[in-house]
């Protein structure tokens, strides 16, 4: 006797067809913010808006609208897609090499290689975006601001590291993370200008600072 074909079972086919949905959704709010965040580094994140992505990407605005509520979240949401994207670059190739001047090396080459072939359209997010955030409080400045704190922490983290291995003589830790930051915004915008040499520039700065203990 052949056995019978149990019966799909209510409950385990309708748990699917949600799992199925989410992932769908998950694709999509994917989508949208990649393309959230090619925007914002070409326009500032303030150019964006649900029916403009809506309308790029041939998808209806409610449900736009149903993944991500707000302008507001839906800014915020390309803000840490952008982090995520810059941490695999740089940050996490970088981890690979040694504490301290050597660390720091690979942290500034992985950055050039960022800026000279960028990840999105505009160049670099942060520098699209950071400047037209400053005075507008709100969860949007916060996570540009704080993902902007944690870089200069980790080239301060890696400056205080190398004083430490005695690779560099006594050093502002703090204030030279924050003058090396200001370097690479200026090599941003002179890459985008077409400064053949802006890299260069960029790679004798972080030397400077990395003067061997005597």
């Amino acid at each position: 006797m052949t056995e019978r074909a149990r019966p799909a079972q209510p409950g385990r086919t309708g748990a699917a067809v949600v799992d199925r949905r989410l992932q769908r959704g998950a694709r999509s709010r994917r989508t949208i913010v990649r393309h959230a965040v090619h925007v914002a580094s070409e326009e500032g994140l303030a150019g964006l808006s649900l029916g403009r992505l809506a309308t790029d990407l041939r998808l209806s605005k409610s449900g736009v609208q149903s993944l991500f509520g707000t302008k507001e979240r839906l800014q915020v949401a390309a803000v840490e897609f952008a982090h995520d994207a810059f941490a695999d670059a740089v940050v996490r190739p970088a981890l690979t090499a040694p504490r301290g001047a050597a660390r720091l090396r690979t942290l500034i080459e992985r950055w050039i290689a960022y800026a000279e072939a960028p990840l999105f359209t505009g160049g670099c997010f942060w520098a699209a975006n950071l400047a037209d955030f400053d005075s507008r409080p709100g969860p949007v400045r916060d996570a540009l601001f704080r993902h902007q704190q944690d870089w200069r922490d980790l080239l301060a983290t890696e400056l205080r590291q190398a004083a430490e291995l005695g690779e560099i003589g006594e050093l502002d830790t703090d204030l030279a993370a924050f003058q090396i930051d200001a370097v690479l915004v200026a090599a941003n915008t002179a890459l985008r200008l077409g400064e053949a040499d802006a890299a260069g520039k960029v790679r004798r700065v972080v030397e400077s600072f990395l003067t061997p203990a005597r």
